[in-house]
């Protein structure tokens, strides 16, 4: 929560949390219902912590996509899947268990700013169908970046980045 409290102030965003113990569905909730009063274009929730392999974390990303859609029926309008470049294969079964209790709709890879090439995107890509959207870079503001496939795949071959 200290991490995306810094980001939020960074950013210039307003951030809604409720402690280190709350219910992180009734915090989603909370924040959509403030964002719609707010007549807010855009709500990112960040479920940090949705491990695929841990069952009563991936029933609480169910919970909170059925909480949200108390308040606006057709939400979440995105679902973006963050891999970290780095884990390989692992990366696949994280995306197939988390295409079982939430509709995916994008990628975003990170780490792409150390050793790892993120090959295995393409694979996970093609597999679930589900398009790659961005890419991180770097821990800097400005290091998330639009995906450009044609860029990607010229740096797994020359590696420029």
């Amino acid at each position: 929560m200290e991490q995306l409290e810094i980001w939020a102030k960074r950013s210039d965003v307003q951030i809604i949390s409720q402690g280190a113990n709350a219910d992180p569905a009734a915090v989603a909730f909370d924040t959509v219902s403030s964002a719609v009063a707010k007549n807010m274009d855009i709500v990112l929730v960040d479920t940090a912590g949705r491990l695929h392999n841990k069952t009563n974390l991936m029933n609480e990303l169910s919970k909170i996509k059925r909480v949200i859609q108390k308040v606006i029926p057709d939400a979440p309008h995105e679902v973006l899947l963050v891999l970290d470049a780095s884990t390989g294969q692992n990366a696949i079964e994280q995306c197939r268990q988390f295409t079982e209790v939430t509709q995916v709709t994008g990628l975003a890879l990170t780490k792409l700013d150390g050793t790892a090439k993120g090959g295995v995107v393409i694979g996970i890509s093609d597999r679930f169908k589900i398009p790659v959207k961005f890419i991180g870079v770097g821990e800097g503001i400005d290091d998330l970046q639009v995906f450009d496939k044609a860029e990607f795949a010229d740096s797994l071959f020359t590696g420029n980045r």
